[in-house]
């Protein structure tokens, strides 16, 4: 590596914690269809996010989430009422940690830990505290205190600006392939946690290091 990583910062959803984990609640409320609710719920949310920065109609990430539940809804036939709207979104407090990121984050626990996230801060304080992740991170950034969504460059180098470090001094983990592509074109050193094997998007630059499991991303640091 060019630079000792001195930070290490970790998308939320989707990289530590599994947004799928809804699938179970939704499964319940509507037989038959809570795999697939789950799905296009997590699609239209991401889309949302995109649209918005790009209109530049900021909504934080707890409306863009109920307003792609909606329309999950809608598109799928499914009636929902606004109660069961309330339990689903709900669940985003405590969605289930993957089984590999506790074991990951006490490995790289020597160095400062961070998150950086689309979600509003009213949504990631619950949800780190119903993982029992209080003291494990030295900053939880939110996109909400720019009003914009990753992979706005601005997101990033909110992270330099709060570590105080450069960009390169950063090791940035996210599963999501479009969070990489932006955190590597910022100068991040990207790991991508590839976890289904699905080809990586052609959009002109790709992450440093592509790992199945976030315990491997420890390697390429010790090795």
């Amino acid at each position: 590596m060019k630079t000792t990583i001195k930070a290490w910062v970790f998308d939320a959803y989707g990289t530590l914690f599994d947004v799928h984990s809804v699938i179970a609640a939704a499964e319940e409320m509507f037989p038959g269809n809570g795999r697939s609710l789950s799905q296009l719920w997590r699609q239209k949310q991401l889309e949302y996010t995109w649209l918005r920065s790009l209109m530049g109609r900021y909504a934080d990430f707890s409306e863009v989430t109920r307003s792609a539940l909606a329309y999950a809804c809608e598109a799928m036939d499914l009636a929902i009422t606004p109660g069961q709207a309330d339990e689903l979104m709900s669940t985003y407090n405590h969605l289930a940690l993957f089984p590999d990121a506790r074991d990951a984050l006490i490995a790289l626990a020597s160095s400062r830990l961070a998150i950086l996230s689309n979600g509003a801060p009213a949504m990631l304080g619950p949800l780190i505290q119903h993982a029992g992740l209080e003291q494990t991170f030295a900053a939880v950034m939110s996109v909400d205190e720019l009003k914009i969504f990753k992979p706005d460059p601005r997101v990033y180098a909110l992270a330099t600006r709060r570590l105080g470090l450069q960009a390169d001094e950063i090791g940035f983990v996210s599963s999501n392939y479009w969070d990489a592509a932006g955190a590597s074109n910022f100068g991040f050193t990207v790991f991508w946690i590839n976890r289904n094997n699905v080809t990586a998007d052609l959009v002109g630059v790709q992450p440093d290091f592509v790992v199945s499991k976030l315990t491997e991303v420890a390697r390429p640091v010790i090795s």
